[in-house]
């Protein structure tokens, strides 16, 4: 039976969210307390900003918001790898607003989706497919969204490599280029195939996903819970090759972004499999991460690159890992998860949204894309604006986010 979990710069702003933010015993029940009211004040006025902003930038929006170039969105017309996130932070300002003009555009967005159902080529659908297809199923329960992001599960699952026992992160499947490559951020996308097996019956989906996150699992976390970018296979026989990254700092680093999405994806599949040995490595990935962040509570680009806690910072891998330790307090009941998450949230919300610019159409400043390729650093991206208004509404409208994002566990 599945059960539902609801759950600074400034030094100055880290000191007075961690006198706040005081660990108590309720948690340890299971049962996360309510955030300060000081905390709950930020982030309402955080979530009120960001709906006004998408408000007001909607009519604009010709495409899928890529990233900022001079604070204006840069497009893709087929989504790339973040489609999306537009549609699904159009579905959180609905929740937060109980506007239905966000619903419309947000059905809208997910539309020009549709193509991508059949798309072969990328690991990336339950990026595009899980925030935009699964959430408007759940939303409306209109059967056109489920078969599309089923349709979208079933391109995914080919890219499954039974000898390595891995989804092959890039690359078309009759390219042998990147063929046995694998990729921290594929935990994120392993949602869509536990969606399919529950809404199918079939279990080939979670298998495949279950299968995926242990090899993860095996090769990915070093002795102290942190992780690489990438990780390399032989795509014929299955064997480990070595770690790798393209993101991060270099093979030995940790970039800030994939841990998060370490830690989130790793307790979304012990949720979806009751596995215990999941919540184990996410609990490791969290810990390593969460120490590594500096008084400010906004992650640098990469935890281990040579000018960190001085380097530029990356605003979206901290609104990742804040809905990753609010899930992960859920489940384990630790309140200390979830009053990091809060510290996090209440910094981005302080010192990383784009309030002092008129010109600026996105939410959230401070992000870095791609710090090696020196291709967008200091920017906006739409992931940081999505995540962090889910990371919100998970404090302020745990119902509400439930039923679009589903947080039962096994």
């Amino acid at each position: 039976m599945s059960v539902s979990r609801r759950a600074v710069l400034a030094t100055a702003t880290g000191a007075a969210a961690a006198q706040a933010l005081s660990p108590r015993s309720a948690a340890a029940a299971g049962t996360p307390e309510p955030a300060p009211s000081a905390v709950v004040r930020t982030l309402r006025s955080a979530a009120d900003y960001a709906v006004a902003k998408v408000r007001a930038v909607a009519p604009e929006v010709a495409g899928y918001p890529v990233g900022t170039r001079f604070e204006r969105w840069t497009y893709s017309q087929n989504g790339d790898w973040v489609g999306g996130f537009w549609p699904g932070t159009l579905w959180m300002a609905h929740l937060h607003s109980e506007d239905e003009t966000f619903r419309t555009l947000a059905l809208a967005s997910a539309r020009g989706l549709a193509p991508r159902q059949y798309d072969t080529s990328t690991h990336d659908l339950g990026f595009l497919f899980s925030p935009s297809w699964v959430t408007a199923w759940r939303l409306t329960g209109e059967a056109e969204w489920r078969d599309g992001a089923l349709r979208a599960a079933d391109s995914l699952l080919q890219r499954y490599n039974p000898r390595g026992r891995f989804i092959r992160a890039w690359g078309r499947l009759s390219s042998p280029d990147n063929a046995g490559r694998v990729i921290i951020d594929t935990m994120m996308n392993l949602d869509l195939l536990a969606f399919a097996s529950r809404e199918t019956g079939d279990e080939k989906y979670l298998s495949a996903a279950t299968e995926h996150a242990r090899t993860t699992q095996r090769y990915f976390p070093r002795g102290d819970g942190s992780t690489p970018h990438v990780y390399d296979f032989d795509p014929d026989s299955g064997a480990p090759v070595g770690p790798g990254t393209v993101q991060g700092y270099s093979p030995a680093s940790c970039w800030s972004r994939g841990q998060a999405w370490g830690v989130y994806g790793f307790t979304t599949i012990h949720r979806r499999t009751g596995d215990p040995a999941f919540l184990h490595t996410a609990r490791r990935l969290a810990d390593f991460a969460t120490a590594a962040l500096t008084e400010d509570h906004v992650p640098v680009w990469d935890y281990r690159a040579p000018q960190q806690p001085y380097d530029v910072k990356d605003a979206s891998a901290g609104a990742i890992m804040a809905c990753g330790l609010l899930d992960l307090a859920a489940v384990t009941g630790r309140q200390g998860y979830r009053d990091t998450a809060l510290r996090i949230l209440t910094a981005l919300a302080r010192t990383c949204l784009t309030t002092d610019s008129d010109r600026a159409q996105a939410v959230v400043a401070r992000c870095t894309r791609n710090r090696p390729a020196e291709d967008g650093v200091e920017i906006s991206l739409p992931y940081a604006d999505y995540y962090l208004l889910e990371g919100i509404l998970r404090v302020l409208r745990p119902r509400e986010v439930d039923r679009a994002i589903d947080l039962s566990t096994v």
